[in-house]
């Protein structure tokens, strides 16, 4: 399980806003892989997941990657923490 701290005004740019058009939400792009390239090798999906993190300028770590990535390999429920920087 992962963990990410974000500052309260970027929390849009990791969770998916129907009613913003613009940015780069995290959680849509990992949906998406997780439908798309589940069976693929994690090494295929680390890049993937390491540029939608950078659209969305969040600092996830290798090993986090990794893990999330993993999960999408063996379609593993994964379970993110995320803390609110003050």
């Amino acid at each position: 399980m992962g963990e990410v701290t974000v500052r309260a005004q970027d929390m849009n740019h990791l969770l998916a806003d129907s009613t913003d058009p613009y940015g780069a939400p995290y959680q849509r792009a990992y949906a998406e892989l997780a439908r798309t390239h589940r069976s693929r090798p994690v090494a295929e999906i680390v890049p993937l997941l390491r540029a939608a993190a950078d659209r969305a300028l969040l600092g996830f770590t290798s090993a986090d990657l990794a893990e999330q990535a993993q999960a999408i390999s063996t379609g593993s429920p994964y379970q993110l923490r995320v803390r609110v920087a003050r």
